[in-house]
């Protein structure tokens, strides 16, 4: 699930940053295509310009300064979107003369507008001519001295300009369109195949942690490698920390056996002298305690062991055959409903003790059944797998004070049944040690319930 959603963050983060700079790069190429219209259409404006204002210049013979025609039909057709216009701006002589295809309008000035002119002495931008066409307007000053003062200029059709940088933002769009496809689907085996090493990464722990295996193995790309050689250290530490538990426990039994025992032999030979009974009753106390600590250590360092996995149900099965056995002379019947998914993460021993105290304490107090039911679920949203042992016997029960002191250790309620009364304290201490827990309750039948919360195995 953690590659996975790795796997689909970096896609979709790649995904965007592709879609972010495709569209940054799709608008400057389409702002640096209309400009390179717009130039090339300004060039072919000022060819225009300068015909009319070499006409205005030098005027043909007759003094004739406004021609009609510069070549082009279009100056001659009505409202065709290209116009021509020379203004005489000298006071008093004002005068007018323009294209026939204006008809009878005329074009606005783009120095009214207070346009500046360029470096090549004119200016230009868009005006809207006749029937609101969208122009693009040149025009120039033309000073003649005594000849007047002239205001010359031409516009064409603005569409011609759009319409070409359409055709190109469309051309843009098909080939970035295609662009991305390719670079999604690239992007796509990128993150596929180059997250591909994680996954057996992820699914060799799985492995590990489930029992299966005990290392990575096989062959990892040169930048995961160093992942799985530090994994695999890793582990062979923690196994070694685990032995070196272990062995300490035993060295740590083995040198307070001896000396409890003389103590005890010396005691035991002067029974009737009151200390030795002291030495007698304090060393049955350090025995019990030697023997919880080393059990707790023994526990703790196997809880830690990666890999330890336990079938619940052949646990639960061989137990309730035992029990039935042990306690045929009261004829107790034992009711199993065991989940076969059901995986203990932790070693069996343990498991047989926790279970086995809580069923041999439901048998001495039933009167007849004994049921054993075992599930598999998730509490809480998010969180992880658990077991969930329920012991119910059909006897008399406890109630809620008896219950949390029945769980200390060393405390009997009823001194006729058998036992030393640590069983369900040691159910308590084991269960907090692999992260559980022991709840008692009332059950259906009327006696006690035992409900046990033990990890789950993946």
């Amino acid at each position: 699930m953690r590659s996975n959603s790795l796997a689909l963050r970096l896609f979709l983060s790649a995904t965007a940053w592709a879609a972010i700079i495709l569209f940054i790069t799709g608008i400057v190429l389409s702002s640096l295509y209309r400009q390179a219209v717009e130039r090339a259409f300004d060039r072919r404006l000022g060819v225009y310009l300068r015909t009319l204002v070499a006409d205005v210049a030098a005027p043909e013979e007759g003094g004739e300064k406004f021609p009609q025609s510069l070549g082009e039909p279009l100056f001659e057709l009505p409202l065709s979107g290209w116009y021509w216009q020379v203004t005489r701006l000298d006071p008093g002589k004002k005068d007018v003369r323009s294209s026939r295809s204006l008809w009878d309008g005329g074009l606005p000035h783009l120095q009214d507008k207070g346009v500046q002119p360029s470096a090549s002495g004119s200016r230009e931008g868009y005006v809207s001519g006749p029937e609101d066409q969208r122009l693009r307007l040149l025009e120039r000053n033309i000073d003649l001295g005594d000849e007047g003062h002239y205001l010359v200029a031409v516009a064409g059709d603005a569409a011609e300009i759009v319409e070409e940088t359409r055709s190109f933002d469309q051309a843009l769009l098909v080939t970035f369109s295609a662009l991305a496809a390719v670079l999604l689907l690239t992007t796509m085996f990128q993150v596929r195949f180059g997250l591909a090493p994680l996954k057996r990464i992820s699914e060799s722990l799985a492995a590990i942690r489930g029992g299966t295996a005990e290392r990575l193995e096989g062959q990892f790309p040169e930048e995961i490698a160093p992942l799985a050689r530090e994994t695999n250290a890793l582990i062979e530490a923690n196994k070694e920390i685990v032995e070196r538990a272990r062995t300490h426990v035993g060295n740590l039994a083995h040198a307070l056996k001896t000396p409890i025992s003389v103590m005890v032999n010396e005691a035991a030979g002067r029974s009737h002298d009151p200390f030795a009974q002291k030495v007698l009753e304090q060393a049955d106390i350090m025995r019990d305690q030697v023997a919880r600590h080393l059990q707790r250590a023994r526990i703790a360092a196997r809880a830690t062991m990666v890999g330890s996995i336990t079938e619940v149900t052949p646990v639960v099965t061989a137990l309730a055959r035992t029990m039935e056995k042990i306690h045929r002379d009261r004829s107790i019947a034992i009711d199993v409903d065991s989940d076969d998914k059901a995986r203990f993460r932790g070693e069996r021993p343990d498991l047989e003790e926790m279970i086995g105290n809580l069923v041999d304490n439901a048998c001495k107090w039933a009167t007849s059944l004994v049921s054993i039911e075992v599930t598999c679920e998730r509490r809480d949203a998010g969180t992880k797998e658990v077991i969930r042992v329920v012991v119910d016997d059909d006897g008399r029960g406890l109630s809620p004070s008896d219950r949390d002191r029945v769980a200390k250790r060393g405390q009997r309620l009823d001194e006729s049944k058998p036992g030393s009364g640590l069983g369900l304290s040691i159910v308590v201490e084991l269960a907090a040690l692999y992260g559980g827990t022991l709840n008692l309750g009332s059950a259906p039948a009327g006696g006690l319930r035992a409900e046990l919360v033990l990890p789950a195995a993946a």
